[in-house]
């Protein structure tokens, strides 16, 4: 056990005030609190992670525009389904390989042209896509798609 200056005593760990042990027959050692309790969503670290997940969350709610959070809600489910393909693959075989193979590939495909469109499509972009208009951006995500899907029938066999 440290002795530390009281005037300026905060916990290396958690950054909290350290209070001296008063039970202590040495001549003040002082502890962290930190250690003789368990971590709290209170604690000042788990205070800072949901204050900031909470400001992203409000701010993601009240500055994007309807658009672009159909876009992200059609890669989530995306990614969702990749992450279901992975398990399954790896839980059960991957017996037609062809057609796994085929699926997963379509799945990230999918997930790089969504994400192609919703940089595309996001207002703040449009000085690196000058001269492309959302519509125009939806129009090359949709011809890609159809491209995609009939490689994809072609592989499946």
């Amino acid at each position: 056990v440290k002795s530390i200056d009281r005037v300026h005593s905060t916990c290396p760990v958690c950054d909290s005030p350290i209070r001296p042990d008063v039970d202590s027959p040495v001549s003040t050692p002082i502890l962290c609190t930190f250690r003789f309790r368990k971590p709290t969503p209170t604690h000042p670290k788990m205070t800072n992670i949901k204050s900031v997940l909470t400001k992203f969350y409000d701010e993601y709610t009240n500055n994007t525009p309807k658009k672009l959070k159909i876009v992200d809600a059609y890669l989530l489910y995306i990614l969702l389904t990749g992450i279901t393909q992975f398990v399954y693959c790896c839980l059960v075989g991957t017996f037609p390989f062809n057609s796994f193979l085929a699926g997963f590939i379509c799945t990230v495909s999918c997930f790089v042209l969504g994400v192609c469109l919703r940089l595309q499509s996001n207002p703040q972009n449009k000085a690196q896509f000058f001269g492309i208009s959302p519509e125009r951006g939806f129009a090359d995500f949709i011809f890609a798609h159809v491209i995609l899907h009939l490689v994809v029938m072609n592989f499946i066999g």
